[in-house]
């Protein structure tokens, strides 16, 4: 049993050791979908955002944010979800898009037009490069991979599939 205080840094550290249920290579922490860890008095509040608001592995996640803490001995816990702001892959760090190439995954580029964006525009959208080879030389073959958050790519010089993770 821990101490029903413990501190914010300690909590964020058993956070990090959760897994994003779609992506297990990532923690939720990795992710950014964490946004607070606070005490209020003998309450433990985390505030979550979902990478969408329809997101199925929510409950999941809220259950093993549950049974991580329970397991250390918080047993005072309020989850929050918070939708406003929606989840951005700005809050991606640089630990999680290195995560992301190394499973094979081309991370998010800085250069898209966000996906929430309500207005048709035709635009250009420069494609990711290959995370086995490095070529610039990729081709979408369809909009949508494993999950929503993702589009499949495939490479023109080593013929590589790969998942590309959209920017939101």
């Amino acid at each position: 049993m821990v101490n029903q205080q413990a501190s914010t840094e300690r909590i964020w550290e058993w956070l990090s050791g959760i897994p994003d249920p779609e992506m297990p290579f990532l923690s939720i922490v990795d992710l950014g979908i964490v946004r607070d860890v606070h005490w209020e008095e003998e309450q433990l509040r985390i505030v979550v955002t979902p990478t969408y608001s329809g997101c199925p592995a929510k409950s999941h996640i809220d259950a093993s944010i549950r049974n991580t803490l329970l397991d250390r001995g918080i047993e005072h816990l309020a989850l929050e979800t918070r939708l406003s702001p929606a989840w951005s892959t700005d809050w991606l760090g640089d630990v999680a898009k290195a995560k992301l190439l190394a499973a094979g995954i081309a991370p998010p580029m800085a250069s898209e037009v966000p996906m929430r964006k309500l207005e048709y525009r035709a635009w250009s959208i420069a494609t990711p490069s290959c995370p086995l080879c490095g070529s610039a030389s990729t081709t979408v073959r369809g909009e949508f991979g494993s999950t929503l958050c993702k589009s499949l790519y495939v490479c023109g010089d080593c013929a590589n599939p790969f998942e590309h993770f959209k920017c939101f």
